[in-house]
This record gives structure tokens, C-alpha cells and sequence, in this order.
């Protein structure tokens, strides 16, 4: 990857342009947010993957998504690759409940712009900056067994005679809800396979 970069860097004359990126979590302009980056497939979507403070989605036009957290809610949509260092889509205002013309390119590899207009015109926009938080450690689970050095696991102690287990046991042919995905924390498969089908509907 890196001698790609070199190559492409020596074609462009700029190894940024040549190996831009913007998948990652970016803090937005006034740090309200923090919005996670993926690449989908052929294109970037982004979510909400964390907050200064917990809303609901509340002017979206869809009564439907009027009370859904903001949070893991989808911002940027289906950006595709325009030219190089460049993508355009739209972005969902959840101010305003609407869906605007958005394209997003890099400054430097810790710069993203964000850029965004109305009928093409009455443009305006945000400069994000990349967040590079260490990854999250996993929580301590009371009774959990206990990490040996080097990442082995301690093994499970056996129950005691006649105690009986805390866990509900399920019924047969019962259906187990899904768990709602931690948009921070998720694989890209999950994040993938999740906010498209939350988004808004993408016009072009």
C-alpha cells in the first residue's frame, strides 16, 4: 500500500491526494459530535458515534424516526468518488429535518471539509477533525473470568451443587430481538449492513 502511495504520489505530485481517506471518526466544527467514516462498498457513509449531549431526531419528516436517538444516526450519505480527494452525496440536517447536496474532500489527512448546499446555492460548511482516541478497553464484568497474562482467560469455575443459573432460559421457537449496534464500537460490517437502512431516502 505504502509503494502504491509513492507511485500514485509521484504521478499526482501530492501523496494526500493520491491516498486520501476519509474513513475514521471526525469531531465536527463546534465538537457537538463525533462522526464515525466507513467505506460501504462503493461509497462513504457516516453516523453519529457520539454526542455531547442525547437528542432524538425530532424535525425528521418521517413520524416514524421523529423520536430515534441521534445517535448512530446516519449524517452523510451514499458519498461516492468524484475525482481524486473528492466524494459527493448528501448530508441529513437533523436541525432541520432535511436532506442537502454535500461533497467531502480532505485538507491534510486530519482535516476533513465538509461541504453543503441548497439547490445548488446557499452553500456553506464545516472543517472536521479527525479523532484519534485510543480504542476503547473492554468493560469489567463482575464474575467474568479473569484475563491471564499474555490474553489467556482464566477457566470458568464449575456451579456449586444446587445453585441455580441467573439466566432466563429461553422459549422454544422464541424470538430473540436484536441488539442495537454501538455505532463506535461496531465492525464495519455491522456499521455497514445498519445505517444505510436508517437513513433517510437518498435523491439524486
Amino acid at each position: 500500500m505504502q509503494r502504491t502511495c509513492l507511485v500514485l504520489a509521484g504521478i499526482l505530485l501530492s501523496a494526500g491526494i493520491a491516498c486520501a481517506d476519509p474513513t475514521g471518526e471526525w469531531m465536527t466544527q463546534k465538537g457537538y459530535a463525533k462522526i464515525r467514516i466507513e467505506n460501504c462498498g462503493t461509497s462513504f457513509w457516516g453516523a453519529v458515534a457520539w454526542e455531547q449531549k442525547a437528542g432524538v431526531d425530532s424535525k425528521n419528516p418521517d413520524p416514524s424516526k421523529s423520536t430515534r436517538p441521534t445517535l448512530g444516526m446516519p449524517v452523510l450519505l451514499d458519498m461516492k468518488p468524484v475525482e481524486a480527494n473528492k466524494w459527493s452525496g448528501q448530508i441529513y440536517n437533523s436541525e432541520d429535518g432535511q436532506i442537502y447536496s454535500s461533497n467531502i474532500s480532505l485538507a491534510n489527512p486530519d482535516l476533513l471539509q465538509v461541504r453543503g448546499c441548497v439547490l445548488g446555492f446557499l452553500c456553506g460548511g464545516e472543517d472536521w477533525t479527525r479523532v484519534n482516541d485510543p480504542p476503547p478497553t473492554a468493560p469489567v464484568v463482575p464474575g467474568a473470568p479473569a484475563p491471564r497474562p499474555g490474553g489467556a482467560m482464566s477457566a470458568p469455575t464449575s456451579p456449586k451443587p444446587g445453585a441455580t443459573s441467573m439466566t432466563a432460559p429461553q422459549r422454544p421457537g422464541a424470538v430473540v430481538p436484536p441488539k442495537p449496534v454501538d455505532i463506535a464500537t461496531a465492525s464495519v460490517e455491522d456499521f455497514c449492513a445498519t445505517v444505510p437502512l436508517n437513513a433517510p431516502a437518498v435523491t439524486h
